[in-house]
């Protein structure tokens, strides 16, 4: 797993879905939680609720990730001297 982390390439894909999925339960919260008109039950509006939570959570993660990876990514690799 820390392979998958230690090559910058992947943490920026990964930071590329974390922010989209982070948007869609951000989105899909306030959807639920604030502009939905019809009837829910507690448990889904419970549900709707802490997605307007936890989907900003994941932008700021996924943001941090491209920022770091695109960090590594500017930086020249480092040869070793053979």
């Amino acid at each position: 797993m820390f392979d998958f982390f230690s090559h910058p390439q992947n943490v920026l894909h990964l930071s590329s879905r974390v922010l989209g999925t982070g948007l869609a339960l951000l989105l899909a919260g306030i959807y639920g939680a604030y502009l939905y008109n019809g009837h829910l039950p507690i448990v889904a509006l419970v549900s709707m609720h802490a997605m307007t939570i936890i989907g900003p959570t994941l932008l700021k993660v996924g943001y941090v990730m491209r920022l770091l990876a695109q960090h590594r990514l500017s930086k020249p690799v480092a040869r070793a001297l053979a």
